[in-house]
């Protein structure tokens, strides 16, 4: 926008005596101080939804602020690092780094391959714990039973066990704990016990229902 620029001082036409030829208003001077009104208007904003051009400036708000004043890019950024101080988290689905999206701050990757939980008394904040996977050993399963399955020469019994049961126990007292759902008779002599098996040892996932983001802390 120009400002109006006054090129002839006619008030000091006046203090001149008369008969000097500088107390003249010549038109042509009256021409010039229209022009340069004529352009001064024509370059201002109207009072209702002016159209700005260049790069306007306005004073810039203290941050809190909430009236129909003018933000500036200035108090923006100020909201916005209001809105991610430093030691922040900040999550995207798209890997751009923040400081070229808010254009301030000094981000880092953050939680590789580790979601967030909230801090309490167990967990304190920035702690970390856990594993993906945990191979299961017996104090991990449920108490259960196993079919086991007795052979001698000429008969074979099926018994259910409640844990392992030595060859030829059912003739002399099993262990305790060993059920058995039939009897048994004749010579011991050649009799055997097989238990069957079920299961791996291979690690078992510990995931709950996930959805994968980039993940960026503010550290300065």
């Amino acid at each position: 926008m120009t400002d109006y620029t006054q090129s002839t001082n006619f008030a000091t036409k006046d203090t001149l005596t008369s008969g000097n030829p500088l107390k003249i208003v010549k038109g042509t001077e009256i021409n010039t101080e229209f022009a340069n009104i004529a352009i001064a208007v024509a370059t201002k904003a109207d009072t209702a939804s002016p159209t700005f051009t260049g790069t306007p400036a306005a004073p810039t708000a203290s941050s809190g602020t909430s009236t129909t004043q003018l933000a500036t890019t200035a108090f923006v950024q100020a909201a916005l690092q209001i809105l991610y101080p430093v030691g922040s988290i900040y999550t995207s689905t798209v890997s751009t780094n923040p400081n070229t999206l808010f254009g301030f701050g000094t981000w880092t990757t953050f939680g590789s391959g580790r979601m967030l939980i909230s801090q309490n008394g167990t967990y304190t904040a920035g702690s970390t714990g856990g594993f993906a996977t945990t191979t299961l050993i017996t104090a991990n399963l449920p108490s259960h039973n196993h079919t086991a399955t007795v052979t001698d020469p000429t008969h074979t019994h099926s018994f259910i066990a409640d844990q392992q049961v030595i060859p030829g126990s059912l003739y002399g007292g099993g262990p305790a704990g060993t059920t058995s759902s039939t009897t048994t008779s004749g010579a011991s002599t050649g009799i055997s016990v097989s238990i069957g098996t079920t299961g791996s040892t291979g690690t078992n996932a510990n995931y709950q229902p996930y959805i994968t983001v980039y993940m960026w802390k503010r550290t300065a």
